[in-house]
Formats: structure tokens, C-alpha cells, sequence
């Protein structure tokens, strides 16, 4: 080591080229990996830790598992072998007189770092060669008056990057473990206090250099909650900087009667969750700040008619509402719903204000769509509209967030499928007049990742479906038993049905480790084949968007049988009499895509199927894609896939070092609600509890 830990000497902030004992390379390699000065470093956390606590003889040490022995060794020799290899060997024996014959292949440095009669821990599997015992490149560590890093404890095993490996940082921890104790606090006294948790110095120490498995477990606890807490404040700033202006403009009345007429236009009850969803938002927007709430509801629960329930309270007080999706084919979709819906509303009420019944005055709403394929001077006519205030509904995908779009009086903003919109894209649209703000997914997300990951949103969940749809029935399909699912096919088409067909690619790959995964365009030529009676088109993303548009109503008018795409339909295509979908190498996608997928069909009156086809026969056995069989619901096909596949890069720990795994508490509510009353408590905001039941709805 170059120098030993001295406050006058060694700070946080000290480079670790100026106190480390290394090579160049080493410490290059630090610096790739973001670490440069003592604190990084220190803040670099094991992912995981080995008991070696143990320290066993020879005798009771078991054969071919990862034991820790102490001795001396014997005359350390230097042994050419055929092939012009080295081999270091030495005798080893224990304290109990026990010996083993130990060997380190091509290390010949060994000789320089041990020599007969030195007390050393060795760490390795024994091994029984004929008459005696052996033990195999071994790691190992001189034992004396300095605690042992490598054995003899919990040993932390850390994340390896290019040549600095677990043994190599353990041993640089060590030369730095005083200035742990340096360490500042991140947490508030009181919430230290409250929640009995580690000092920030404590919980790293523990993690470093454990003396018990208690130590471990209680430093995670803390750290998860640090990062928790981090992630909590920075939503509540983010909703705090988006609610810092008060205009009186935004307060929008709750119009019961309205919302009563809207319900008494639609063919069927809305679910209890649409109701309450309808009345957190509304509830929201009687606020002169502008809401901020995420509206999450598996496939098919109807987010679109809540949306239009409360774009239609708005357009009772005035002001103009935007909805921003990501296909221009979904564009156009909800503006034709939605258009036509709220029509309905108008002359349902005009026909109850000819009966002089007293219900609020909606003006006939002008509904106008802005995509980047509109002819530059349609575009430019529709600019104009929404600039004058003769818009009330703006329907657009990214269009709507260009500088030469100017809203007059934008109180209400929706982008739906949020995900897939970068996070500067949709402050763009929300900063044309500070709306009120609405996100909508179908993509189910687990309770306790969408509080975390969505923070700075209230949340309103929909859990039914409106009507009496069907369950789709799902069967995972092994290679061998195509031909009989394609003859199903064929019947349902015969009776009238539809058909989709989801590939990964588009078209052949050069790449010979997926060379057997189908693509668009060799599926659509062995589809005309296979069915030379049917109609079989295509449809990918780098089609242009008017190309997309015109196949899209092509299958919605019928006009094709089946229709051959990629995951571009994957959100809100809605084409009723499409009965059956296919996905070809289905166990390429996560369950949260494949039930997007499953959802464009059972969406009309006819019994909807989902067959999962796999590559290879063993793929058909898979648990996961098992669970597509056996669970409907999208949030509990989210839970089994958060369980077998990881949140992913949901939270973006800080820690370089320490693997997201280690933090059980993210996945449970209660933990994530004490750091969200910790977070309020700090920044001085009143804990908010979404309401249970909308009371003063029908």
C-alpha cells in the first residue's frame, strides 16, 4: 500500500492515483468504470457475500466444495511440465498436523510471494487424488497480525469489470477502511431516528467488512431505503416543480349531470374502477394546480372512455385538451372514437335540453388530427385552427410538440403509452400552457414498481373489463403441432374470422444464431402457401405511415384474411372481427408484450385465440410462457415476469457496484409508502391517499 489512512493526508476526495499501490492499468480501468477518487471507490458495494467464517483442518474439511484451511507450507518448488508449463507445488500442513499436496497452475509468481515455513489461509476444494489429498490453485492468504481479508469472514464478493477483480478490491477496501468512517450522512437525522436505521458510514462499513450475517441484512435495509427515499424526493420535486404555478384558469368544476348523460350514452355499465378513475381525475382538475396522474389499465379496460369522459368536462368550461400517442395509426383510431363519442354526448344533450331538463352546455366538438405525414398544407390549415382556438381536441404523435404548434388554451393534456415517449418530449407538450396532465398505459405494471418508477403521478388503476368479453383462450404451440393449429386457422377464417400474425423480424437476418426465427417477409410468402385461398398481408415499422394507414383499414374493412406483422401493432389497433393471433417465436418477447399482443383480439363478439408458438420443442416446456396459458390478467403476468426476469433499469440505483437484486424491500408496498412518508415528511408535503370509491358519481 502507499500510504496508510491520514485525514491530513487522505480525504474523500482524493484522487486514487495518489493512494493506491497499483498499476496503470488498474487504475485506468477505475477510471472507466467511473471511480476516481476514494469515495467512489468506497461507494463501489459487494453484490453479494460468501461465508468463509469457517477456518477447518484438513481432516474435516469436505471434499470438492469451497473450504478455508490453516498452516504452513513446505519447500515451494517450480516444476516445468510437458508443453513448456509451469506448475508451483508445496506441502501443505495444518495446525493438526494434516497435509495436502497444493498446486497453482502458470502462476510461477507464487514462488516470489511464498516461501517454506510461511503461515498461510488457504481457499479452494480439496480434492482426493489416489492416496492423498489435493487442493488446486487454491487462493491464499498470509496469516499473521493483520485481520484476514480473504477468508476467516463474510468475504464480499464485488461486480468484476476488465482486470479489477473481487480480490483485487477487497484488498484495496481494506487499505481504505478508516476513511469510511468520513463518510457523510444523506439521510435527516429524524428519519435515521424514525425508521432505526444505519448510519450511511455504518451500512458501508457492514458491507464491506461484515463480522456476522446480521450486519449484512441490516446495512441492505438501509441502503435500500436510501435509494428509495432518493427516488421518492426526486418525484416529489419533479411533481412539485410541475404544480409551482397556481392559476386560477385551471380550477374545472366537476359536472355530475354531464358525466350521468355521458354514462346513459354508452351501450353498456362502466366498471366501478372506470367510475372511480373518472372521479380521482375530476377531482383533481377542481385544483388550481395542474394535475399530475398516471392512468394504468391492463388491455381492454377502457382507458379510452375515461379519457373522453373528462376531455368532455372540459370542453363544458372551455379550453383545449391534447392527446398524444405513438403511431399515426393509433392516432387516427381515437380520433374517430373519440369523435364520434362525444357527437353522441352533444346530441343526447340537446335532445334532454329540448325536454327542458337542465344539464350543461357543450358546444358540438371539433376534433382534428396532427401527424408528420399530413400534406404540409393541411398541416399548415390545422395549425391555424388550434392557434385561433377553433380546435377543442388535438389527436397527434409528436407533431403536437413542434415549436409552430401554439395552443390558445391547452387545459388538458394526455400522452398515452407514455413509455415510449422520451421524458423531454413530453415536458414539451406539457409546457404549451402548464395543463393539466394525464398518462396513460396499457402496459400492467406491478403496484410497487409503478409507485416507484411513476412517483411523481397520483395512480389510478383499472381493474375490469367493461362488458362481458370473453377470456382468450391461449396454448402455447411447439414446432411439430403447426399443421393442426394452421387447419383451426383455416376454419375460423372460413366462418368469417380474421387472423394476426406477430413475427420478431422483418426480414431475414444474417446472423446464423437466429437464423431460425420467422420474419415478415418469408412468413407472408409461406402463408400464401399454406393458405392459397386467403388474402395474407403485410405490415412492419419501416413502412411509411400512409402505407401503414391504408393496410391497417384494408384488414379493418376486411379486405385481407391475415395479416403478417411485427410488433407495430403491439398498442391499441382495435379491429373487432380478428378472432386469432399467432406469435411466431414467442419466447423472444417478455409476458408484458405478449399480452399486449393477445389483446388485439377478444375485442368482439366472437371466441378469441392466442397460440404461442415457439422455436424449438424444448422452448414449448417453458414455465414463463406456461403462465400465458394459465393467467388472464396482465398485472399478475407482470408480477411472474418482474419475479423471473428483474426491474430491469426501472430505478437506476447510484451505486455502481451493488446489484438492484440485493434490495428485496423495493418489491413491497409497505417499504416503498415509508419512504414516500419520509420524503413528504422532509420536503413538508401532506401525505395523499387516492381515494376508494367515487361518491359523488353514478
Amino acid at each position: 500500500m502507499k500510504c496508510r489512512y491520514n485525514p491530513a493526508i487522505m480525504k474523500l476526495s482524493s484522487p486514487l492515483r495518489e493512494v493506491l499501490r497499483t498499476t496503470g492499468n488498474h487504475l485506468k480501468a477505475l477510471e472507466d468504470m467511473g471511480l476516481r477518487t476514494v469515495e467512489d471507490l468506497l461507494l463501489y458495494l459487494p453484490r453479494s457475500h460468501e461465508d468463509l467464517s469457517q477456518i477447518r483442518t484438513v481432516a474435516a474439511a469436505p471434499l470438492n466444495e469451497k473450504t478455508t484451511i490453516r498452516g504452513t507450507v513446505g519447500k515451494v518448488e517450480l516444476v516445468r511440465i510437458r508443453g513448456g508449463r509451469r506448475l508451483v507445488k508445496t506441502l501443505f500442513t495444518d495446525l493438526d498436523g494434516g497435509t495436502a499436496e497444493v498446486v497453482w497452475f502458470n502462476q510461477p509468481h507464487v514462488t516470489r510471494m511464498l516461501k517454506e515455513g510461511d503461515e498461510v489461509v488457504l481457499t479452494g476444494k480439496l480434492q482426493e487424488d489416489g492416496y492423498k489429498l489435493k487442493m488446486m490453485s487454491p487462493q491464499f492468504e498470509r496469516a499473521g497480525t493483520r485481520p484476514l481479508v480473504h477468508a476467516g469472514r463474510l468475504v464480499p464478493i464485488y461486480p468484476q469489470h476488465d482486470i479489477i477483480n473481487t480480490k483485487w478490491l477487497r484488498e484495496k477496501m481494506s487499505v481504505l477502511r478508516e476513511a469510511i468512517r468520513e463518510l457523510p450522512e444523506t439521510l435527516p437525522e429524524e428519519i435515521l431516528r424514525e425508521e432505526k436505521l444505519l448510519s450511511r458510514a455504518a451500512a458501508v462499513e457492514a458491507l464491506h467488512f461484515p463480522d456476522k450475517p446480521e450486519d449484512v441484512e441490516g446495512a441492505l435495509h438501509r441502503m435500500a431505503f436510501e435509494e428509495m427515499y432518493r427516488i421518492q424526493m426526486e418525484a416529489l420535486e419533479r411533481r412539485r416543480d410541475w404544480q409551482r404555478d397556481r392559476q386560477e384558469r385551471l380550477r374545472i368544476p366537476m359536472e355530475v349531470e354531464l358525466i350521468k348523460a355521458f354514462f346513459q350514452t354508452l351501450k353498456f355499465t362502466p366498471t366501478g374502477s372506470q367510475k372511480i378513475a373518472i372521479y380521482e381525475i375530476l377531482r383533481d382538475m377542481e385544483k388550481d394546480v395542474p394535475m399530475s396522474r398516471l392512468l394504468e389499465g391492463d388491455v381492454g379496460s377502457g382507458k379510452t372512455l375515461v379519457a373522453t369522459a373528462v376531455m368532455a368536462n372540459v370542453l363544458v368550461h372551455g379550453g383545449q385538451c391534447a392527446l398524444m400517442v405513438p403511431t399515426e395509426v393509433l392516432a387516427r383510431q381515437h380520433a374517430e372514437v373519440i369523435g364520434r363519442t362525444l357527437v353522441q354526448l352533444f346530441n343526447h344533450l340537446e335532445q334532454k335540453r329540448k325536454k327542458n331538463e337542465r344539464v350543461p352546455a357543450l358546444r358540438c366538438p371539433v376534433v382534428t388530427l396532427l401527424t408528420g405525414s399530413l400534406p404540409a398544407e393541411e398541416a399548415s390549415r390545422v395549425r391555424r385552427m388550434i392557434a385561433e382556438g377553433r380546435a377543442d381536441i388535438i389527436v397527434g404523435t409528436h407533431a403536437l410538440i413542434q415549436e409552430s404548434v401554439e395552443f390558445p388554451d391547452l387545459k388538458f393534456v394526455i400522452v398515452d403509452e407514455q413509455h415510449r415517449f422520451g421524458v423531454d418530449q413530453r415536458e414539451r407538450l406539457q409546457e404549451k400552457g402548464s395543463p393539466h396532465f394525464l398518462a396513460m398505459t396499457a402496459t400492467p405494471i406491478p403496484r410497487t414498481l409503478a409507485l416507484t418508477a411513476y412517483g411523481h403521478h397520483d395512480l389510478s388503476v383499472l381493474l375490469e373489463k367493461p362488458g362481458n368479453r370473453r377470456p382468450i383462450r391461449t396454448k402455447v404451440v411447439s414446432p411439430q403441432d403447426r399443421g393442426t393449429v394452421e387447419k383451426f386457422v383455416e376454419q375460423q377464417i372460413a366462418e368469417g374470422r380474421q387472423a394476426f400474425v406477430i413475427c420478431p423480424l422483418i426480414r431475414e437476418s444474417g446472423n446464423e444464431e437466429i437464423a431460425e426465427v420467422k420474419n415478415v417477409e418469408q412468413e407472408v410468402q409461406r402463408l400464401k402457401e399454406s393458405f392459397p385461398r386467403r388474402r395474407v398481408a403485410m405490415l412492419h415499422g419501416q413502412m411509411v405511415p400512409k402505407e401503414k394507414e391504408q393496410v391497417m383499414r384494408a384488414f379493418k374493412d376486411r379486405q385481407s384474411d391475415i395479416l403478417v406483422s411485427t410488433s407495430v401493432i403491439e398498442v391499441g389497433i382495435d379491429v373487432p372481427n380478428a378472432s386469432l393471433i399467432l406469435i411466431e417465436g414467442s419466447e423472444r418477447f417478455g409476458l408484458a408484450q405478449l399480452h399486449q399482443f393477445r389483446g388485439r383480439v377478444g375485442r368482439g363478439e366472437h371466441q378469441s385465440h392466442c397460440f404461442l408458438f415457439t422455436t424449438t420443442p424444448e422452448q414449448a416446456r417453458s414455465l414463463r410462457l406456461k403462465a400465458m396459458e394459465q393467467h388472464e390478467s396482465g398485472f399478475t403476468l407482470a408480477e411472474i415476469d418482474l419475479k423471473i426476469r428483474g426491474p430491469g433499469e426501472l430505478f437506476g440505483t447510484r451505486q455502481s457496484g451493488f446489484a438492484l437484486s440485493a434490495f428485496q424491500e423495493f418489491f413491497r408496498p409497505e417499504f416503498i409508502a415509508r419512504a414516500r412518508k419520509a420524503a413528504e415528511k422532509t420536503l413538508g408535503e401532506k401525505s395523499f391517499v387516492s381515494g376508494s370509491a367515487a361518491a359523488r358519481l353514478p
